[in-house]
């Protein structure tokens, strides 16, 4: 395995800000997984949830490329559920220790018997009827198609979803190799922040097009990737 490739995803890249606008998340929501979360016991007792992700660098939270991963991972079971903190960590802890695998959420694994025990565990834990645990499911084999992986089973990029997307296509990617990490059209590495800019600078999408190589579905793609809520 070539560390350096390791070591360069695991940098620092992302503030939270940026990284809930790319993954399209509640940025309380993303800070909580992070950061934590504090709540109150039926005592009354402050006590303080530990976070999911372990961020590159903790003062400010900074997200590395792999972080990004995780989030997304994580994004699917709050797509249809609402995160249960607690339960959730336990049900990571649980499935690393029996598979022998570090950061779980990191690894294609989750495609397969990882995902099950993962799941398996989560469901029990959040009392999810059979349905839910099949929709459950279904949506992280959705987020998890949205993730390339290399031959070590290693996420290498993200195409993350665009409004309305679920498994196709694919024409906004990020890759921390293209453009310091930030969301690109991939076919021509163009990023999506550049195209809206132009858009909104009252540029036609065509001239827009033309000066990029692009086809017109692929500049409205990258408006409606940098403008969704």
């Amino acid at each position: 395995m070539d560390t350096r490739d390791q070591t360069f995803r695991d940098k620092a890249a992302y503030t939270l800000a940026e990284a809930a606008r790319y993954l399209k998340l509640p940025p309380a929501t993303l800070r909580s997984w992070v950061v934590g979360r504090p709540y109150a016991t039926r005592k009354g007792d402050a006590r303080h949830f530990r976070p999911l992700i372990q961020p590159s660098v903790k003062a400010p939270p900074t997200l590395s490329f792999y972080n990004l991963i995780e989030a997304h991972v994580l994004r699917s079971l709050r797509t249809e559920h609402g995160v249960a903190v607690r339960e959730l960590r336990k049900a990571i802890a649980y499935a690393e220790k029996t598979l022998k695998v570090d950061r779980l959420l990191l690894r294609k694994d989750l495609s397969t018997h990882g995902g099950r025990v993962f799941l398996d565990e989560y469901g029990k834990l959040i009392k999810l009827t059979a349905s839910g645990q099949l929709a459950m499911r279904v949506l992280l084999e959705e987020h998890l198609q949205r993730v390339e992986w290399d031959k070590w089973q290693f996420p290498v990029r993200l195409y993350p979803f665009v409004s309305g997307q679920t498994l196709a296509p694919k024409p906004i990617a990020i890759d921390p190799q293209i453009a310091f990490g930030r969301p690109v059209v991939i076919r021509a590495g163009v990023s999506t922040a550049v195209i809206a800019e132009r858009i909104d600078a009252e540029e036609s999408p065509q001239d827009v097009a033309a000066d990029y190589d692009l086809t017109l579905q692929e500049v409205e793609q990258a408006v409606l990737y940098e403008r969704a809520a």
